[in-house]
């Protein structure tokens, strides 16, 4: 490029710091200004890393009457469909923050805007760059399992509900299941290609984050604190999940990838309180298959992942693309089967029983 890749940093709450010190690494790349709707706060963010002179507003749309090429969507869940539509509706591209959105119908509002802008919008599943998670997708791929026919998440927090706005449905929207869940979601079904959910069967619970005893807002506590759900995946293959904020157990159990040929099991990160939330880091992978035709296992060695060198990867991939004229690297037509999953086990805790996942708008 002849001139920078001008950006702007729409929400400027935790995460945007995040994605603030990634781009700073990168040369190719100047920060144009922030937003967000708490007076002051895009101010008091920019000016923290030094960047005086980027304009800061109060709302996201003057943030984009800006010169910009590209902004990172950094809001609280009720936001990320609002403010990326109207950034790819100003012509930028979109680097969207997780979950994608709250619901199928702002799925598709932003798949459709997508479409029509012409631009990239790419989902932040940092994790995906982990060479731990990229090595479970290779043995899966190769072969090596045969025909994978069930996947069960697993991990989850014994203590570790957070604060903010992610406790109150208003901005949330949902609790683990967006925050940490949609985690453990795209592990399992990037590993095994993102085959097409077609039904959600769930429930959810609020049993610590409604309780003084455990957590001290409980007041403002108005989302979930632990989901599971059983969902039908095309091809014949079933996904058992399950995430948690707060229980009384260590962890809800190992990622397991069964197929006929052999079966693969990944550990948890940790079993600390705050730990197993599959947003970055792995414990000990297992393969198990039969060798001379006795059951065997073998370990798979594995590295340690820096999450700020994830964060990293996920900025430059979009910075990247952007550059370079490619695609999405992570896109829409992947996280919309995420999102639809999301969206079932909503649908199917409200109304307490299986529904169809809501995908329909894709074959129009």
């Amino acid at each position: 490029m002849d001139k920078k890749l001008r950006i702007g940093i729409i929400g400027c709450g935790g995460i945007a710091h995040a994605h603030m010190r990634a781009y700073l690494e990168i040369p190719e790349v100047e920060i144009v200004g922030g937003a967000d709707i708490v007076p002051g706060k895009a101010r008091k963010f920019l000016d923290e890393f030094g960047l005086t002179d980027a304009k800061a507003f109060d709302c996201a749309t003057d943030l984009l009457k800006c010169e910009l090429d590209a902004v990172s969507v950094c809001t609280y869940n009720s936001q990320h469909a609002v403010c990326a539509v109207e950034a790819l509706e100003a012509g930028c591209h979109v680097l969207l923050e997780k979950p994608m959105c709250l619901n199928m119908k702002e799925a598709q509002a932003i798949y459709e805007a997508e479409k029509k802008s012409g631009k990239i919008l790419t989902i932040g599943f940092q994790p995906r760059y982990g060479a731990n998670f990229q090595q479970v997708k290779e043995i899966i791929s190769s072969g090596t399992l045969g025909d994978v026919y069930y996947v069960q998440t697993g991990g989850g927090r014994r203590r570790g509900i957070p604060g903010g706005t992610f406790i109150e449905k208003d901005t949330a929207g949902v609790g683990a299941l967006a925050d940490i869940g949609c985690y453990a979601l795209d592990f399992a079904m990037n590993s095994i290609g993102y085959p097409k959910p077609l039904t959600v069967s769930a429930v959810a619970y609020d049993h610590f984050g409604k309780n003084p005893k455990y957590y001290g807002d409980a007041e403002r506590f108005s989302v979930d604190d632990f989901s599971a759900a059983f969902v039908r995946l095309e091809g014949g293959i079933t996904l058992d999940f399950r995430m948690s904020w707060a229980m009384h157990m260590d962890t809800t159990g190992d990622f397991l990838f069964l197929g006929k040929d052999a079966g693969l099991k990944v550990k948890q990160p940790n079993l600390e309180l705050w730990g197993g939330a599959w947003d970055g880091t792995v414990g000990q992978i297992t393969l198990y298959h039969d060798m001379c035709g006795k059951p065997t296992s073998t370990v798979i060695p594995t590295g340690t992942e820096i999450k700020s060198n994830l964060f990293y990867s996920k900025v430059k991939a979009f910075t990247d693309a952007v550059i370079n004229g490619g695609t999405a690297p992570i896109p829409t037509s992947q996280i919309l089967y995420n999102q639809a999953i999301i969206d079932g086990i909503i649908r199917s805790v409200a109304c307490g029983h299986e529904v169809e996942t809501d995908l329909a708008f894709l074959d129009k």
